[in-house]
């Protein structure tokens, strides 16, 4: 199944963050049949995706995260040649899964595909991280540069600082070299 739909996907990876600061209001809203829709789909190409792994027997959780995109947790044993190096192996299998479920769904929702809680780990890191350097910004009245993330890295970034009045966030850079900007206001 999923060999068939990868040969016509543009692998071109998209940046999310056309305007700065991010918009994250796009997620369309869905009924719960559509909902469900997508994620049977997403699972479904996950599943036939896996087949190439030798990981064993696993278990997919699907649930809500917090701004509103469906997260399919992966658990069973000795996965971490799922997230490889960094989390490499993870970005690209969450790549693929989100690139093959719009083009079978024929539109946009975001799909994040996590390994055992890595990404949940990862985030409260990001958010950390967002946060103390938002403290550092304001503190010391100048910019602040993050290190090069990938676009969800970036926008949980953007997230996390949304709502703080003494900074704004852009992302600058191109590329793997993009990253996020912490400006005091």
């Amino acid at each position: 199944m999923a060999e068939e739909i990868l040969e016509d996907v543009d692998f071109e990876e998209e940046d999310t963050e056309e305007g700065n600061p991010v918009d994250d209001g796009g997620i369309p809203e869905l009924s719960d049949e559509e909902l469900d829709a997508v994620a049977d789909t997403a699972i479904a190409i996950l599943q036939d995706i896996l087949k190439y792994f030798n990981v064993g027997e696993v278990t997919i959780d699907e649930y809500e995260g917090d701004e509103g995109e469906l997260i399919l947790d992966i658990t069973g044993d000795d996965l971490a040649v799922l997230i490889g190096r960094h989390g490499k192996t993870l970005d690209a299998l969450q790549f693929l899964v989100s690139a093959v479920t719009v083009r079978k769904m024929g539109f946009r929702y975001p799909v994040v595909v996590d390994v055992e809680g890595y990404k949940s780990r990862q985030r409260q890191k990001l958010e950390s991280i967002a946060r103390s350097a938002a403290n550092r910004a304001a503190g010391q009245n100048r910019s602040i540069k993050l290190r090069p993330m990938t676009p969800y890295e970036r926008r949980i970034i953007h997230i996390t600082l949304r709502d703080d009045d003494r900074v704004e966030t852009a992302s600058e850079g191109e590329g793997s070299a993009r990253h996020v900007v912490i400006i005091p206001q």
